[in-house]
């Protein structure tokens, strides 16, 4: 997992880039999180109070309003990000993107905006934006978190917006059957994954609830929040595959 964190400077970001194509080269998928600044402010920002932060309805509903200043402010967001996504779409590294995540949480700009022209219709207007970009190597991943509330599809965008459906598993230390259940109704035939997890998938977990196509664990939680035993058992399960053990075309 590589994440673009606001906080990095220009060569930061392209140290990320510089990774991402070397884990590619390697034999691992690449995928990206972008913690992106609110586009009332600028395009350089802290975690709390640039990315962590409130904007007002108002504010929202003209950042989903084609021809605003904050719509176009936020499409040049996205165009600051155009040139990294490309040198890895010329370097032929496909990328698991996903942006504007856990968008059912109320800890961000963008979330807690349920409804089709919420959190959807701006994860809408950021596929369209980048797609026009010519950005066809981007797998397209949407996110919610865990959160007991529920109702998750209040924040889907739509088939035709999403390759793969993907929960962050925090509220419990593992996804239930509920959870399981739920995701799997937005997503029809879709993938699902498991996109942010604190504790390592359990053998139960791996044979009851296949559907999974990928789980990413959180990296600082990896040996915090896990034994060794438990890490194991999920990187040698048979139905885990790691580096070296898959191929793409």
């Amino acid at each position: 997992m590589v994440e673009r964190d606001p906080r990095i400077d220009a060569g930061g970001q392209q140290r990320v880039i510089d990774q991402a194509k070397t884990e590619w080269a390697n034999g691992s998928l690449v995928t990206l999180t972008w913690h992106v600044c609110t586009p009332t402010g600028g395009g350089t920002c802290q975690f709390d109070g640039g990315v962590k932060t409130q904007i007002s309805n108002d504010q929202f509903h003209q950042i989903v309003t084609n021809g605003t200043a904050l719509n176009n402010a936020w499409k040049r967001r996205l165009d600051e990000a155009v040139p990294c996504l490309q040198q890895l779409k010329n370097a032929g590294v496909p990328v698991l993107f996903r942006p504007l995540h856990e968008m059912n949480e109320a800890w961000n700009w963008w979330g807690n905006r349920p409804g089709p022209n919420g959190s959807a219709r701006l994860y809408r207007i950021t596929r369209d934006h980048l797609t026009s970009k010519g950005l066809t190597n981007l797998i397209w991943v949407w996110n919610v978190q865990d959160n007991p509330a529920g109702n998750w599809a209040a924040y889907y965008p739509g088939s035709s917006y999403v390759d793969v459906v993907s929960l962050d598993v925090w509220y419990k230390a593992h996804p239930s059957q509920a959870d399981y259940q739920q995701i799997q109704n937005i997503a029809g035939s879709k993938p699902i994954a498991l996109a942010e997890m604190g504790k390592m998938p359990t053998a139960s977990l791996l044979a009851t609830q296949t559907r999974w196509a990928y789980f990413m664990m959180w990296s600082e939680h990896l040996r915090g929040n896990n034994t060794n035993a438990e890490i194991q058992v999920a990187y040698f399960h048979p139905r885990v595959l790691n580096q070296g053990e898959f191929t793409i075309p």
